[in-house]
């Protein structure tokens, strides 16, 4: 896969901000960042695009020729051979499926599988499915030795999508500080990294999504150096015989979260921090989800709920008026 930025959203603007937007990892995804020489803005976005196309190509389910497809592919039988930075992936899903409680967990695709959105808001799957998919998940059932993975039981499947995106979010800003470039914004579907500011202020303004009205943001953050995640079923979801159901399932029972929940913003040093426990504290709920976040250091949260907006007591220090 290649992505290609077009020239012309590589002008900058007055205050000497680029602008890119493309499609990468199955959503809309947008880089700005300062850079005064053209041949250098070009070759740094040309770089930040490549890597993307090849870490997509490497790490998707839902490319067959990926590592992670072929992985999935031999669940039941085979090790599969796995090269360093497939390892370092691994590696980081244990780390936080640890942190997260086990909630976030790379292991859930059956479940995804089962609630199938296109056919879930027609008809729900049953129980038995949804228990049949609960036995095959659980990252402590993953083999790995050195060099090689394995999944065990035959239908187990490896899904990315709780990090991946947030991954290379951190990625592609490691490379804008390694090519020179001190201000930038990576948005790679609403998962963020600011770095800098945005050329009229030493920081980036990034919306807070209000999670009763989609479309609108109930305030602002003003955020430089750091990651903003957000999770929440208010773009996503359907209602079936009068019950709303989101996109965001619970490990712990299979069925999508209902505990009143409506979005999280989380504010961190990295993405994969963000992104991370953004949905494990949407999972586990406003006051279980606030508790676990102080444990983390440097982690920031705001929940939204049926019961209003709490947050830890940090999160302030970053909120300034909606724009």
């Amino acid at each position: 896969m290649t992505l290609t930025p077009q020239p012309t959203t590589l002008t900058a603007n007055a205050h000497g901000i680029r602008h890119m937007e493309f499609r990468a990892l199955g959503t809309h995804c947008s880089i700005k960042f300062r850079q005064h020489d053209d041949q250098k803005a070009l070759t740094f976005a040309a770089a930040a695009l490549g890597w993307l196309g090849r870490f997509e190509a490497k790490f998707s389910r839902y490319q067959a020729q990926s590592l992670l497809s072929k992985i999935n592919a031999a669940a039941g039988h085979d090790w599969i051979s796995v090269d360093e930075e497939m390892d370092h992936l691994l590696t980081l899903a244990d780390d936080l499926y640890r942190r997260t409680e086990g909630i976030l967990d790379p292991t859930m695709l059956p479940l995804l599988q089962v609630w199938d959105w296109k056919k879930a808001h027609q008809q729900l799957p049953k129980t038995s499915e949804i228990q049949a998919a609960l036995g095959l998940t659980g990252w402590e059932k993953v083999e790995r030795r050195p060099g090689a993975v394995r999944l065990p039981q035959a239908g187990m499947g490896l899904d990315f999508g709780g990090f991946g995106k947030e991954y290379a979010v951190d990625y592609i800003a490691r490379m804008a500080r390694q090519s020179g470039i001190s201000d930038a914004l990576i948005d790679l579907g609403r998962d963020i990294y600011a770095l800098g500011g945005n050329g009229n202020h030493p920081f980036w303004h990034v919306g807070i999504e209000d999670g009763q009205q989609p479309g609108h943001c109930w305030g602002g953050l003003a955020v430089t150096d750091h990651a903003v995640s957000a999770s929440g079923d208010y773009a996503r979801h359907f209602s079936h015989n009068g019950i709303r159901y989101g996109h965001i399932l619970d490990p712990r029972t299979g069925w999508p979260v209902a505990n009143g929940m409506r979005a999280v913003t989380v504010i961190a040093p990295s993405c994969l921090e963000a992104g991370a426990y953004s949905t494990a504290v949407f999972v586990l709920g406003a006051q279980p989800g606030l508790h676990l976040a102080t444990l983390a250091r440097s982690v920031e949260v705001c929940v939204q709920s049926d019961s209003g907006i709490d947050g830890t007591r940090g999160f302030g220090k970053f909120l300034v008026k909606a724009a």
